[in-house]
């Protein structure tokens, strides 16, 4: 074991529960540690159900190539820790984590604290000393209770699209859950919005309301579409024909035109120039990306492997809109590899898939106890009609997958199984 990994087991024992929303710990130890939340650059703050990451990493690429230094939180991370913290532009070194996560333990000092909020802390520590010009916060789960509400006077609050996603914690209906997200807003912080459904936008701009923010709404104040192969953009502020995004699928015009929208709605200093070449230049792992590397080595010449992140009814309607679009320009038969945590109901990830699959083969996520059994997403999957079968590893699946000819094989169903798959095939992030 690492010292990396045996400073986060330790930290995981702190608290009986991984998730438990509250903010009095985080706001304690913070205070202890001389509130470095309030030290750090320039923050956007980032919620929703879906989108958050990949609207940070178009803000990203923006801002860089703007000539900016961007510190970035996201979470969770794919194949090491490392990830959910980049500092102006790089992901922080393993010395530097171990020695911010241990300082955090010694003050914190076995008190009773979440996992996601003593490494957040450390995360702010960072953040407030190496230099920036702006940091992108990542919320980890709903908003108001979050570990990263913190900051009292965001430069900009962003609210991607809101949908049903950890209904235990968050709410049963779309509404309850947007009334959590909507609780980053603050006042004299300008917000802008997703797409949303109707109910979700009605608790958001009613919040919105009450601190006397006018929320930037797409469809209403902007909007971003694909025309001709381009991102076409527009605001009340005139019209931007750009490239399309480096990320693929449909939603991505939508993330970021999200992206474009936040820049120009806080005055963030990037050029349309920027912006083209942060949407050609823009990363992004995990997201409907195309794998070469040690696992695509199993497939026979004609096959395609991609890999997607998505794990929640929201993310399986945009992947499969994505996949649409890749049938109907080159039709083969398209296989799921798919592994879930048990958080998630497999049926209702598969169900825009039906009638488009020729085979499912299940999993269980290596390594996660709380991962769904190859045989209970197998059986879910034949009683959603799907051809299903569970397989024991990611390596069995593919093996499976290469006696079907030309076959699109993805995949997906979780980050978790995302990192995995990253690993195992030699291409871990950055």
């Amino acid at each position: 074991m690492s010292r990396t990994d045996a400073i986060l087991k330790r930290l995981l024992s702190l608290h009986p529960k991984l998730i438990d929303l509250h903010l009095d710990r985080q706001l304690r130890l913070l205070d202890e540690m001389g509130r470095p939340q309030d030290k750090v650059p320039p923050v956007i703050h980032v919620a929703g159900t879906n989108g958050k990451g990949s609207t940070i990493a178009y803000l990203r690429a923006f801002l860089e190539a703007a000539g900016k230094r961007v510190h970035v939180y996201n979470s969770p991370h794919l194949v090491r820790f490392n990830e959910r913290i980049r500092l102006a532009g790089k992901l922080v070194s393993t010395r530097r984590l171990n020695a911010v996560l241990e300082e955090c333990e010694q003050i914190n000092a076995g008190r009773s604290i979440t996992f996601f909020e003593i490494t957040t802390a450390a995360a702010f520590r960072l953040f407030a000393e190496v230099p920036a010009d702006y940091l992108l916060l990542e919320v980890g789960m709903g908003g108001t209770h979050d570990s990263t509400n913190v900051v009292d006077q965001p430069l900009g609050v962003v609210i991607t699209p809101v949908d049903f996603d950890h209904l235990a914690f968050l709410g049963k209906t779309v509404g309850e859950i947007a009334e959590s997200k909507a609780g980053i807003l603050k006042r004299g912080s300008p917000a802008v919005i997703g797409r949303q459904r109707s109910d979700g936008l009605a608790v958001i701009e009613k919040r919105a309301h009450a601190l006397g923010i006018k929320p930037f709404v797409a469809g209403q104040d902007y909007d971003g579409y694909a025309q001709d192969g381009r991102l076409v953009y527009q605001d009340e502020d005139g019209l931007l024909d750009l490239p399309p995004p480096a990320l693929i699928g449909p939603h991505q015009f939508q993330n970021a035109a999200l992206a474009i929208a936040a820049a120009r709605h806080f005055n963030l200093p990037v050029t349309e120039a920027d912006i083209a070449r942060g949407l050609k230049s823009v990363v992004w792992p995990a997201r409907l990306t195309p794998l070469k590397g040690k696992l695509r080595d199993l497939l026979p010449t004609g096959h395609e492997l991609w890999l997607d992140g998505g794990h929640n009814a929201h993310g399986a309607a945009a992947l499969a809109v994505a996949l649409d679009e890749m049938q109907r320009a080159r039709p083969v038969p398209l296989v799921l590899i798919v592994g879930m945590m048990n958080t998630r109901a497999p049926q209702d990830f598969l169900a825009p898939f039906k009638g488009k699959v020729a085979k499912v083969y299940a999993l269980a996520i290596p390594g996660e106890q709380n991962a769904h059994s190859a045989d209970t997403i197998a059986a879910a999957a034949r009683v959603g009609g799907f051809d299903a079968e569970p397989k024991r590893s990611v390596k069995a699946a593919l093996g499976a997958a290469a006696g079907i000819a030309n076959a699109r094989v993805v995949i997906c169903g979780s980050l978790y199984l995302a990192g995995h798959v990253l690993d195992r095939n030699g291409t871990p992030p950055d």
